[in-house]
């Protein structure tokens, strides 16, 4: 959780820089592609920038595509997820460029291969991937064909593909038109264990982390599939959906477009489950906590099973010196402002901040702790960013 919170972290930060011409650069390079390609084509883009009209906008735009190029060199293949860079200048004062570069391995693995020089940077692919963190189980099928896949955020991967053979294997030769029925019945009962038996060791491989199953395909199979009652009484089906097709592109594309509303709704649901049980813990004074203070004393003394934080949650660490006499102190601070007073006779400078968020994170993340985002702008979120400081937990015990 700690990687995804200074993700997030970052693409706060990149989401407010604008460039004043079409001089930011993003770039996502795929698992598995070829760095030296990736040069290339930047060399390329190099030489096509120097058409730029403005000669300020192809100064920046040629320095941050040899600044990436630079950055590039360090690595012989793509980390395991891919690589984003986004480079360009970040400085207010046209006058005085600052180019500087960010990269990211992002949580899930990179579909294409992207380059764009805008005013802005691309941001849009990894915040998708970050939206939704649950995992769901899809199958799409008809009566011949199944393919069943888990879905993570953006990213599909299919577990495996079922094929029945009822028609192909049961001849009716000389069997009575009742035996041949029986028989195509049986078969149609071993492809829909097959189809259930792979679900059911999928949720299993994940530990039954997946939040449900969605199902979808032509015609009335899938129906009769989910009647058939052949999945783990765990799995829950959270909706059935017509498509035309059961491949692995087609068919689980078109599944994730017509479920795309039915999974945003999980997620909400998930978050509210999550607020409403604190909330009525603290109503009660039982097992919820919640500031940076109390929170941390929970973390440290292990009892705590769910951290929960606030999307704009905003929580620093600021260390002060006072410049007439030299005295330090420390501040836990909210949002942007500095606020810390001290009758010191002079200026307080800042020697260093922190972001005690992360490091909360980072705590949960060693002890085994889930950590729950909730996103600001919905109802929970503004009461926890307002009412509990964006910061919360459940504990074990009071």
């Amino acid at each position: 959780m700690k990687k995804e919170y200074d993700i997030k972290k970052e693409l706060k930060r990149l989401s407010t820089i604008k460039g004043s011409g079409t001089e930011l650069i993003s770039i996502y390079v795929p698992p598995g592609f070829q760095i030296a390609d990736e040069v290339s084509r930047l060399r390329e883009e190099h030489g096509q920038a120097s058409n730029i009209k403005s000669k300020t906008t192809k100064q920046n735009v040629q320095g941050a595509i040899d600044r990436i190029v630079q950055y590039l060199k360090l690595y012989k293949t793509p980390p395991p997820n891919g690589l984003i860079v986004f480079c360009g200048n970040i400085s207010s004062v046209q006058a005085n460029p600052d180019i500087e570069l960010f990269s990211m391995e992002p949580p899930q693995p990179i579909k294409m291969n992207i380059y764009r020089c805008d005013s802005t940077f691309l941001l849009e692919p990894i915040e998708n991937m970050l939206e939704a963190k649950d995992m769901y189980g899809m199958l799409v099928m008809d009566g011949r064909d199944a393919t069943i896949a888990v879905l993570r955020g953006t990213h599909v991967t299919v577990e495996k593909k079922v094929r029945s053979f009822a028609h192909a294997k049961v001849r009716k030769g000389g069997q009575s038109a009742a035996r041949y029925e029986r028989a195509i019945e049986e078969s149609i009962d071993d492809y829909y264990k097959s189809i259930g038996d792979t679900i059911n060791g999928m949720f299993q491989k994940y530990e039954f982390k997946l939040r449900g199953l969605v199902v979808g395909g032509p015609g009335p199979t899938k129906e009769n599939f989910v009647r058939a009652k052949v999945l783990n009484y765990q799995i829950k089906v959270l909706g059935v959906f017509d498509t035309g097709y059961t491949d692995e592109n087609m068919g689980i594309n078109e599944l994730l477009e017509r479920s795309r509303e039915l999974l945003s709704e999980q997620a909400a649901v998930q978050e509210r489950k999550v607020m409403e049980r604190f909330m009525s813990e603290v109503a009660r004074n039982g097992l919820a906590t919640y500031g940076y203070k109390d929170v941390r004393a929970a973390l440290e003394s292990g009892n705590i099973v769910k951290l929960i934080v606030s999307d704009d949650a905003e929580i620093t660490e600021v260390r002060y010196r006072c410049s007439a006499d030299g005295t330090e102190l420390m501040a836990i601070e909210e949002g942007k402002a500095r606020q810390a007073k001290h009758n010191c006779g002079g200026k307080l400078d800042i020697i260093s901040e922190k972001d005690v968020i992360e490091e909360l994170i980072d705590m949960a993340d060693k002890l085994g702790v889930e950590t729950v985002f909730v996103a600001a702008e919905s109802q929970y979120g503004k009461q926890l960013l307002m009412g509990f400081h964006g910061l919360a937990a459940m504990l074990k015990y009071r």
